[in-house]
């Protein structure tokens, strides 16, 4: 469990009035975006993934083909 204190004048100047346990949420669920993303980049810059010959000119294709 997290507990924030928000003093009344800020809560007073929020524009929006979102509960303060969805945004914590939200805030989390970015941290975590953000680490897979940071991840991800990291693998791409040492070339851990490569992409399978001909696999972009399948999924090309496939698009292409489903409009």
């Amino acid at each position: 469990m997290i507990s924030v204190k928000v003093d009344k004048e800020l809560r007073r100047r929020r524009e929006v009035k979102i509960g303060r346990s969805e945004t914590i949420r939200c805030r989390v669920e970015l941290e975590e975006r953000r680490r897979a993303a940071e991840k991800l980049l990291e693998g791409l810059r040492l070339r851990r993934c490569v992409v399978p010959s001909g696999f972009i000119n399948e999924a090309v294709r496939e698009v292409r083909e489903a409009r």
